[in-house]
């Protein structure tokens, strides 16, 4: 598998979404920018990607495919290294001019970000320039429901940030929320995904990918299974937002989890109204879940993550 020499991907993990640096000429296109906690190392990596290119280059849009803490982390950081532009999703504006940490879920989910000022929005159904292609931006509605994927049909490219990864896609926050609306939008999502032509994709966590097709059934499947049984979406997004906290945090203390849980307001309401532990059952049921699948460890009392930060 092989991108355009135009594009280099800077894989992260799960508490920063990769950076997809696109070049054309002098200048260079970041879409998206990681957590806040890893904001310098951000700057740091793209500066040793510009200073590497046979050309002067510098760094000067960012393009953003969605809201969330893990995607628009390193937005401050790097227009204040840079000076660069950032472009976002039209469905964002407001939330992100008047800095709505409830409708950024930072909130509500616990995590942190710092506030920054967009120059400009990208509206679904546009065209734009990056890295001397041309993309649609395609309105990918579920896990956020104002998220945008970037297609490039020339290159039969996809930038899917969270709606479609090599093994799912991300949290339907929505359903949580009590949005009907969130998993029949996420099945629209999958459906205008899958006919796209599209060879290679580039997700927002984990490598890009070639088998488009089997990571469509495996999509398919998930979401399946969460319109079968919509406690499942709860249980998923707990699993997966607590390990995100955790690589910020670092580590918990296990006979502080319970407390824990219950301060985080995204937790306590899935537990409220799919889930229905009381406290010490939810933590036991969390660290059980976490501990089979390998995603913690505990040592002296503490409850650590097993993937690096």
């Amino acid at each position: 598998m092989k991108l355009p020499d135009s594009i280099q991907v800077l894989e992260r993990g799960w508490l920063s979404s990769n950076n997809v640096l696109l070049f054309e000429g002098e200048a260079a296109t970041l879409v998206d920018t990681g957590y806040v906690g890893h904001a310098p190392q951000t700057v740091a990596l793209v500066k040793s990607a510009l200073a590497v290119r046979r050309a002067p280059t510098a760094l000067r849009r960012i393009v953003n495919t969605h809201s969330h803490s893990d995607h628009i982390g390193g937005n401050a950081a790097l227009q204040a290294a840079f000076g660069c532009s950032i472009a976002i999703p039209a469905g964002i504006e407001r939330m992100v001019r008047d800095w709505d940490t409830d409708a950024l879920l930072l909130d509500a989910a616990k995590q942190r970000g710092d506030r920054f000022a967009h120059d400009a929005v990208i509206e679904a159904n546009s065209e734009f320039e990056m890295g001397g292609l041309l993309w649609q931006a395609l309105a990918a509605p579920g896990h956020d429901m104002e998220a945008l994927v970037f297609h490039c049909p020339a290159q039969r490219l996809l930038i899917s940030g969270d709606a479609l990864w090599q093994d799912g896609f991300g949290i339907i926050f929505g359903e949580i929320f009590g949005r009907k609306d969130a998993l029949p939008a996420t099945r629209s999502t999958l459906e205008m995904i899958g006919r796209l032509d599209v060879d290679v994709v580039i997700p927002g966590h984990g490598a890009p990918f070639a088998d488009f097709d089997a990571a469509m059934v495996r999509a398919w499947r998930r979401l399946e299974s969460f319109e079968a049984d919509s406690t499942r979406v709860g249980r998923n997004a707990v699993r997966a937002c607590f390990t995100f906290n955790l690589l910020d945090l670092q580590r918990l203390r296990e006979d502080e989890l319970p407390a824990y849980l219950k301060s985080v307001p995204f937790f306590d309401t899935i537990n409220q109204s799919m889930l229905g532990f009381t406290d010490a059952e939810f933590a036991r049921w969390l660290l059980d879940e976490l501990l089979r699948s390998r995603s913690i460890a505990l040592r002296d009392g503490w409850i650590v993550p097993t993937m690096a930060p």
